[in-house]
């Protein structure tokens, strides 16, 4: 089979440049340390949020399979890429999480607009680390709970399943921190 091209078709390089209108954009680059889909690509994670990946895939495990804490981290820590990722905050949101899970559950459900049980694991798992990390990661501000979140629920939940963690934890982080939420609110309105 030849690989060689008709000497009538036209490739990319071929083509002329297009002139653009005064005044008109260049064409869109991709932003760097994003995938197409708006993900944060693998390099571009700091270790708190491998951390929080992998706690994701450990809670959803503990969620659908009722395994063991010790089991599912014995299987989480030989993944590729644990290294990468700060294995304290990591044990802080697996045993934190699956110990509190009645205590986090209470703290969600009044927010819900339907069951617990319609809930996705994964959004349950996300739910579950933004409240954990509301209530004992004082050193994490509230909006960066909030967007790790919502880059979880994005690259591991469903198609829209970041909207309704958004909407949930925007809703819990006043009730969690109301005097961090108010004043970083109150701020961001005499700013601008």
């Amino acid at each position: 089979m030849s690989t060689a091209r008709p000497a009538d078709a036209v490739t990319a390089d071929d083509r002329p440049e297009v002139p653009r209108a005064p005044g008109s954009r260049p064409p869109r680059q991709s932003r760097t340390g994003l995938t197409s889909t708006g993900v944060r690509k693998a390099a571009s994670k700091s270790a708190r949020s491998r951390a929080r990946e992998f706690g994701l895939q450990a809670l959803y495990q503990h969620l659908i399979g009722r395994n063991a804490v010790a089991d599912i981290d014995a299987f989480t820590r030989d993944l590729a890429g644990f290294s990468k990722c700060d294995t304290a905050h990591y044990d802080a949101l697996l045993t934190g999480c699956v110990e509190e899970s009645a205590q986090l559950d209470a703290l969600i459900l009044p927010l819900l607009d339907r069951k617990m049980e319609e809930i996705s694991p994964v959004e349950r798992a996300t739910l579950w680390i933004g409240a954990y990390e509301f209530r004992h990661c004082m050193d994490v501000p509230w909006r960066v709970v909030l967007n790790e979140c919502i880059e979880l629920a994005k690259e591991f939940g469903g198609t829209d399943g970041h909207k309704y963690v958004n909407a949930i934890l925007n809703r819990l982080a006043p009730l969690v921190r109301p005097d961090e939420v108010a004043g970083d609110r109150g701020n961001t309105r005499t700013r601008g």
